[in-house]
């Protein structure tokens, strides 16, 4: 005997599930990012991966995967992509040569450089269509999140 969920159920988990309505939200605002950052040849992720590499000490592996939020596979794909542009360097670090040490190379931080307005540019547009408060709402309440 199959059971069904009701229609009412989809609809509430439709209206309420603040992890549907973050997924989506989270999905339409990196289509938008993406095309934003087309010119530059970078998507949303990266250009947030980079981003979190622009530090002055090359942080080691796990501890970008955390502070991205990624398991460390995910992003251990997400560099391959950098590194073969010539973007990101992975190399071992010099006290523990099992761990690895993340960085921008020289190509990498013109291009983050030039995604810098696109970025600004963008997210300024977003900001106004949802206004200053409602944003910074968001902002805080993701923060209590993650």
């Amino acid at each position: 005997m199959s059971k069904t969920v009701p229609l009412e159920v989809v609809h509430e988990v439709r209206d309420a599930c603040l992890c549907l309505a973050t997924q989506r939200a989270a999905r339409k605002l990196a289509r938008r990012f993406d095309r934003a950052f087309q010119p530059v040849g970078l998507t949303n992720g990266q250009f947030s991966l980079m981003m979190a590499l622009n530090a002055p000490q090359p942080p080691k592996l796990g501890q970008l995967a955390a502070f991205l939020a990624m398991d460390r596979t995910t992003l251990t794909a997400a560099l391959k992509s950098l590194e073969r542009r010539g973007l990101v360097i992975v190399g071992a670090d010099e006290k523990d040569r099992r761990a690895r040490r993340l960085c921008l190379t020289d190509e990498g931080r013109e291009t983050l450089a030039a995604a810098v307005p696109i970025w600004r540019a963008e997210h300024a547009a977003l900001e106004a269509e949802l206004s200053e408060t409602t944003a910074e709402k968001l902002r805080r309440s993701l923060r209590k999140i993650g």
